[in-house]
C-alpha cells in the first residue's frame, strides 16, 4: 500500500516530495472542494453511457430477504479506437451519485485514454435518471453494506474480460474501495490490477465530526441525508417514520438516533468502528493499493492516515 505520505514520528508533518501548490485563490480545502463541483465545458460522457442494473445479492439490512439487492450503474466504452486499457470501477461519496460532477470528469478522463468505466451508485444513491434510486431497495443505506457492493462489484469486473479491472473512489467511496482491496485478500474479484482510494474516510467517527465542525458543510450533508430519509419514509410508510428526527440535529448525533432506532449498533461510535479502516487493516493486502489524500482536507483529517502501517 502506498500512502500519500511516508511514516514518520507522531506529531510530525511530512510532505510529499513534489507538493501540490495551486493558487492561493483556490488553496484552501474548501476551495478544492467547492471546485469538484463544477463541470468544466465539454463533459459529455452521459453522451454514450449505457444503465445497467445489477443483482447484488442477499438483503443484508433485514428489510426485504425475499429479493436481491439492486444496484444500478453506468457503463462507458473507451473513446480511443482500437484501445482497451481496461475497465475502472468509479465509486462515488456519501450522498454523491454516479452523475456526481467529479465522478463524470474522472470518466471521461479515463474514456479518452482508452479506458472502460462503471460508476456504480451504492444503495439509495442515483441521478433520478431512469429509476428512483430509493425504490430499487427497501432497505436503507448504511456504510457497513459491504457485501453488496461486493457482489456488484464482482459483476462488474468480469465485463472487463481479460483487460485488467481498477477500482477507485472518493471519501466514503474511498472507504468502499479500500475494503474491496482488503476483501480481495480472501474473494479474488477479476482481474483486478489496483485500487485507488481519494480521500477515503478511514476514520469515519473523526471525519463526521470534522465534518460537523463546519457549519456549511454540517447543514449540506445533513439537509440532503435527511431529504434522502424521508423520501424513503414515502416509499415505504410500513417500515419507516422519520416524522420525530429533529432536522436540527448534528450528523453524529442523527447518526446515533438512526443506528439506536434501527438496533443495528449500541451507538454511532460501535457503528463507524464497523467499517473503519484502522491500523493494520492492509497486512494480507493482495492488490497495489495507493492512497491520494491532501494535508488539509476540511473532512478527512490528514493524522488518521498516519497510523495505517505501510505495506511491500
Amino acid at each position: 500500500m502506498n500512502t500519500a505520505f511516508p511514516p514518520h514520528a507522531a506529531g510530525t508533518v511530512r510532505t510529499p516530495r513534489t507538493p501540490f501548490q495551486p493558487s492561493p485563490l483556490v488553496r484552501s480545502g474548501s476551495a478544492q472542494t467547492m471546485l469538484a463541483m463544477i463541470r468544466p465545458k465539454g463533459i459529455d460522457i452521459t453522451r454514450d453511457e449505457r444503465p445497467m442494473l445489477l443483482d447484488a445479492g442477499y438483503d443484508h439490512t433485514g428489510a426485504d430477504p425475499e429479493q436481491p439487492v439492486r444496484l444500478l450503474g453506468y457503463y462507458n466504452a473507451g473513446r480511443v479506437p482500437g484501445v482497451n486499457r481496461g475497465l475502472v470501477l468509479i465509486l462515488h461519496g456519501w450522498e454523491g451519485c454516479s452523475h456526481s460532477n467529479y465522478n463524470l470528469i474522472l470518466a471521461q478522463y479515463l474514456a479518452e485514454r482508452g479506458y472502460a468505466t462503471f460508476r456504480l451508485n451504492l444503495r439509495d444513491h442515483g441521478p433520478h435518471l431512469h429509476v428512483n434510486p430509493y425504490a430499487l431497495n427497501r432497505g436503507v443505506f448504511r456504510a457497513t453494506l459491504i457485501e453488496e457492493a461486493a457482489t456488484a462489484t464482482a459483476q462488474i469486473a468480469h465485463l472487463a474480460g481479460n483487460r485488467p479491472f481498477y477500482i477507485v473512489g472518493a471519501s466514503m467511496g474511498g472507504n468502499f474501495a479500500l475494503r474491496l482491496a482488503i476483501r480481495h485478500s480472501c474473494t479474488p474479484f477479476h482481474n483486478l490490477a489496483r485500487v485507488v482510494a481519494i480521500s477515503p474516510a478511514i476514520n469515519p467517527s473523526r471525519s463526521t465530526q470534522a465534518l460537523d465542525a463546519k457549519l456549511p458543510y454540517r447543514r449540506y450533508f445533513r439537509d440532503r441525508w435527511l431529504a434522502s430519509l424521508h423520501h424513503k419514509e414515502e416509499l415505504f410508510p410500513d417500515l419507516y417514520d422519520f416524522g420525530a428526527m429533529d432536522p436540527h440535529l448534528s450528523v453524529y448525533d442523527l447518526t446515533d438516533r438512526l443506528v439506536r432506532m434501527f438496533g443495528l449498533f449500541p451507538d454511532a461510535e460501535a457503528y463507524f468502528t464497523a467499517y473503519g479502516v484502522r491500523g493494520n487493516a492492509f497486512e494480507d493486502l493482495r492488490v497495489p493499493t495507493h492512497i491520494i489524500t491532501a494535508a488539509n482536507d476540511v473532512v478527512i483529517p490528514v493524522v488518521d492516515f498516519y497510523g495505517l502501517k505501510p505495506h511491500p
